[in-house]
C-alpha cells in the first residue's frame, strides 16, 4: 500500500518545480556547489598523491590507511554536534569559519614530515569538514522550496563529484610540476578565498537579502520563509526531539554507512588500485580514476531529479526516496561484480564506472531525507544521517589497507564491498522519510 505524504505536508503544498533561474536562491546554490567541489578536492587529493607521500614519508599501506582514517574519526563524531552548531549559529558564520579551518589543515598536509604530522593534518581536516555538509543542508532548508530539495542536494553533490573527478588530473599536473607539498599549499589558499566570498554574499535568512523579491519569498514554504536561525535566544526555538528523531534517522544512517563504505573505497584507494593491479604511472592512474569518478557528476543530479519527479507523480515520500535507494545500491552491487571476475583494464574500468554511477543515484536522496523528516532541525538530522558515512570512513580505509597488506589481493576487499551494498539495499526498505508530527513544530506553525 502506498502511503501518501498527506495534503498538509510541505511537500504536498509546494508548487511543482519552483524556478531557480532569476532567483537569489540560484546564487546560493551555486556558492554551495563551489563549496562542495572545493571540499572534495581537498578531501580526495591525497589519494592521487598517495604513492609520492608514501615514498617520501616511508609509509606502508596500513600506515597510510590509518592516516586516511584519521580524517573520518572527528568527521564521524562531530556530525551531529556540527549540525547543531549550524542550526544554532547559522550557515553564514559557521561555513565561513569551517572553510578557513580546512584550508589551514590542507596546507598542514603539505608540511607533514611523518605519519603523526600527516595524521594530525587529516584529523583537523575531518574536524573542520565534519560540520560543513550538515550546515550546508541547513542553508538549503532555509532557501529552497520543498519541491527542489532533491534537485538541490543532487546539484551540490554533483559538484562534489566533479571536484573528486578533477582532483586526480589537477593533482597529477601539480605533482609533475611543483610536487605534492606545494600542491596542498595551493589548495588550502583556494578554500580561504571561498570563505571570503561566502561571508560577503550569503545571508542566513532570505528576507535579509536585499536582492530577494517578494515573489521569491512567496515561493518558499511559509515554514521555511519565516524561519530564522535563533542565535541569541532559545525561547521560541523548537526543541530537538532526540529520541524520536534518532529512531527515525537510524535506518538512514545504516544505509549511509553501506553507501559510505563503497564511496570511501573509490575516493581513497582507486588510484592505488590502478597503479598496483595494472602498473599505470601517475598520468595513467590519474586519468582512469577521473573517468570513473566523473560518472557521479551526472548521477548525483539525476538521482535528485528522479526522486523529485517521483514525489510529484506519486505524492508519496516513501516511494520517491526508497526507489532511488534500492535501484542505486542494488545497481552498484551488480555492476561491481564483473570487476571481481576479470583482469582487463577496460572491462574493469567500465564495471567500476557503472557501479559508481548507480551508487551516486542514492547520495542526494540520503541528504534529502533528513530535510523531509525534520526541516526545523535539518542540521542535526543530516548530521545523524551522515554519521554513518563518517564511521564508514574510519573503517573502510583501515580494513581495505589491512587486507591488501596481508593478502596482496584487491578482489577480497571489493567482494566485501559487494556484500555491504546488498545489505544496504535491504535496509533501504526500512527507511521512512515522512515528516515527524506536530511535536516538532513550534506553536502557531501548524502540522508538517
Amino acid at each position: 500500500m502506498t502511503l501518501s505524504i498527506g495534503p498538509a505536508s510541505p511537500a504536498a503544498k509546494a508548487p511543482v518545480r519552483s524556478p531557480l533561474r532569476h532567483r537569489v536562491r540560484g546564487r546560493v546554490l551555486m556558492l554551495l556547489c563551489v563549496l562542495y567541489a572545493v571540499s572534495y578536492v581537498d578531501r580526495t587529493a591525497i589519494s592521487t598523491a598517495a604513492p609520492s607521500i608514501r615514498a617520501d614519508l616511508h609509509l606502508t599501506e596500513t600506515q597510510f590507511g590509518l592516516a586516511l582514517a584519521a580524517y573520518s574519526l572527528p568527521y564521524a563524531l562531530l556530525q551531529v554536534f556540527g549540525g547543531w552548531i549550524g542550526d544554532r549559529f547559522g550557515p553564514r558564520k559557521v561555513l565561513g569559519i569551517l572553510a578557513v579551518a580546512w584550508g589551514i589543515s590542507t596546507i598542514w598536509t603539505g608540511l607533514a614530515t611523518g605519519l603523526l604530522a600527516l595524521g594530525t593534518a587529516r584529523l583537523l581536516l575531518g574536524l573542520s569538514e565534519g560540520a560543513a555538509f550538515p550546515t550546508a543542508t541547513r542553508a538549503m532548508s532555509l532557501w529552497l522550496p520543498g519541491d527542489r530539495r532533491g534537485y538541490g542536494q543532487g546539484v551540490v553533490h554533483s559538484a562534489a563529484r566533479l571536484g573528486a573527478a578533477i582532483a586526480p588530473l589537477m593533482m597529477a599536473a601539480l605533482l609533475a610540476t611543483v610536487g605534492w607539498r606545494a600542491a596542498f599549499l595551493a589548495l588550502g589558499i583556494v578554500s580561504a578565498l571561498w570563505a571570503i566570498a561566502w561571508v560577503r554574499r550569503f545571508r542566513d535568512r532570505p528576507q535579509d537579502d536585499d536582492q530577494v523579491s517578494e515573489t521569491e519569498l512567496g515561493e518558499l514554504d511559509a515554514q521555511h520563509a519565516d524561519e530564522a536561525p535563533r542565535t541569541t535566544s532559545a525561547v521560541n526555538r523548537p526543541k530537538v526531539p532526540w529520541r524520536r528523531l534518532v529512531a527515525r534517522i537510524a535506518p538512514v544512517t545504516l544505509v549511509d554507512f553501506c553507501y559510505g563504505w563503497m564511496l570511501w573505497v573509490y575516493l581513497t584507494w582507486l588510484p592505488s588500485f590502478f597503479e598496483a593491479e595494472y602498473g599505470l604511472a601517475l598520468a595513467g592512474f590519474a586519468l582512469f580514476t577521473s573517468l570513473v569518478l566523473s560518472a557521479g557528476v551526472v548521477s548525483d543530479t539525476l538521482g535528485g531529479m528522479l526522486s523529485d519527479r517521483l514525489l510529484a507523480r506519486t505524492r508519496s515520500l516513501r516511494t520517491a526516496r526508497r526507489v532511488n535507494l534500492v535501484i542505486g545500491l542494488a545497481g552498484s552491487m551488480l555492476a561491481l561484480i564483473p570487476s571481481l571476475l576479470v583482469h582487463n583494464l577496460v572491462l574493469v574500468t567500465i564495471s567500476l564506472t557503472l557501479s559508481f554511477f548507480f551508487l551516486e543515484l542514492t547520495n542526494s536522496v540520503l541528504w534529502t531525507i533528513p530535510m523531509d523528516i525534520a526541516p526545523d532541525h535539518a542540521g542535526v538530522a543530516s548530521g545523524l544521517m551522515n554519521t554513518g558515512f563518517g564511521v564508514a570512513g574510519i573503517v573502510s580505509p583501515i580494513v581495505f589497507g589491512f587486507l591488501i597488506d596481508r593478502t596482496g589481493n584487491w578482489q577480497l576487499p571489493l567482494a566485501l564491498s559487494v556484500v555491504l551494498l546488498a545489505i544496504g539495499t535491504l535496509l533501504s526498505l526500512r527507511v521512512d522519510p515522512r515528516p515527524l508530527d506536530a511535536e516538532l513544530v513550534p506553536a502557531g506553525r501548524g502540522r508538517l
